[in-house]
């Protein structure tokens, strides 16, 4: 090619149009994009509201980006040097579009997405907040395997061999981190089984405390002592599990052992004002009240009371058994009604005075 035909008037002319392509496509990308997300709108019907903005969020830049590519593609129609059906030129295009979809779905996938809550919402799956990091992970690597895959075929490499290494590197790490994997998945059970859950109270033979937080390799757990134990999720999905949080009702169990010199109608009186003020009182669950004479000890008669209360709350509870033990002590000491203490008698028989000196002494005589 000389160089008249290299400058010639319709080459110019053509190199010009291609660049003025290619500057309104880089400088109205913003304004174009938002056409875009108009349309989609208007499509929606006004209806995608939050999922919208968070659409609008996760792609704005993919879209921008595709709408220079698109203009790239254009541009280089009417350039006079380049032969817009190169085949590197096709497949780049091809993987940049690929790549743009692909950084709006992963942007899209993000935990911090309305994505899974307009799922729960519209499906009602009961998608856990705790299960949602993970989901948004696996379904990114999923994404990014997929956009590598296809843009590796684009080129025309074969991810056969690729795959089957990912399986066998697969084994490789499943056998080495085999711990890390089983912390994983005993996170799984727990956070999908949901024994408990953040803020309760549970019981396991390893810990005993409020539940503060659940990942996916171990649960934090405080202790009343106010310290912080850290339990792998493997060693406690294999654990019994005691949710205290979970009771629907308290249950406060007690004796009391009066003299054996008080009289029947007293105890009677007092276990039926104990019942009275049981059956009564609005913090005590109906269902189940024992107030009886439960056996003879040595040293009284023991009343035996088992009860519930409404609430569940350690402290509300504490409140109510106080309220209750006050009463009984007052019942008491109305009926001058006397607690039985252990004692015990010491019985001396009354036996001749004998004067170990006069024995001495008459030993002495005799020998």
């Amino acid at each position: 090619m000389s160089w008249e035909s290299f400058y010639s008037y319709d080459n110019i002319i053509q190199l010009s149009i291609s660049a003025t392509i290619l500057l309104l496509s880089f400088l109205l990308k913003k304004y174009l994009a938002k056409y875009v997300f108009l349309g989609l709108l208007k499509l929606g019907r006004g209806r995608l509201n939050g999922f919208f903005a968070q659409l609008r969020l996760s792609f704005e830049r993919p879209v921008q980006v595709l709408i220079f590519i698109t203009g790239v593609y254009i541009a280089i129609r009417y350039f006079p040097y380049f032969s817009q059906s190169n085949p590197f030129f096709l497949h780049v295009i091809r993987s940049s579009v690929i790549l743009m979809i692909g950084w709006g779905l992963f942007n899209l996938s993000s935990s911090s997405s309305t994505l899974f809550s307009k799922i729960n919402e519209k499906y009602n799956m009961k998608i856990d907040n705790i299960l949602i990091p993970l989901f948004s992970r696996a379904l990114r690597f999923i994404i990014v395997a997929i956009s590598i895959s296809v843009i590796a075929q684009e080129f025309g490499y074969d991810i056969n061999g690729f795959v089957a290494g990912l399986g066998i590197g697969g084994l490789a790490f499943a056998l080495a981190a085999k711990d890390a994997l089983a912390n994983m998945f005993g996170g799984i059970i727990i956070i999908t089984e949901k024994p408990f859950t953040i803020g309760d109270w549970i019981l396991t033979p390893s810990v005993e405390g409020t539940v503060e937080d659940i990942s996916f390799r171990s649960t934090k757990i405080r202790t009343f002592a106010q310290a912080v134990v850290t339990v792998p999720n493997a060693t406690l999905s294999n654990e019994a599990i005691t949710n205290w949080s979970k009771m629907g009702k308290r249950q406060i169990t007690f004796t009391l052992r009066v003299t054996y010199d008080t009289p029947r109608e007293k105890i009677e009186k007092v276990i039926s004002e104990v019942e009275e003020l049981l059956r009564s009182h609005r913090d005590i669950h109906q269902e189940t009240i024992f107030v009886n004479v439960d056996a003879y000890k040595e040293n009284g008669v023991e009343l035996f009371l088992y009860f519930f209360t409404n609430t569940t709350d350690w402290g509300k509870y504490l409140k109510v058994k106080e309220e209750i033990n006050l009463f009984i002590l007052d019942l008491l000491e109305m009926e001058q009604v006397t607690l039985a203490l252990p004692t015990r008698k010491l019985v001396m028989e009354e036996s001749a005075y004998i004067n170990p000196i006069a024995i001495e002494r008459k030993q002495e005589v005799r020998t």
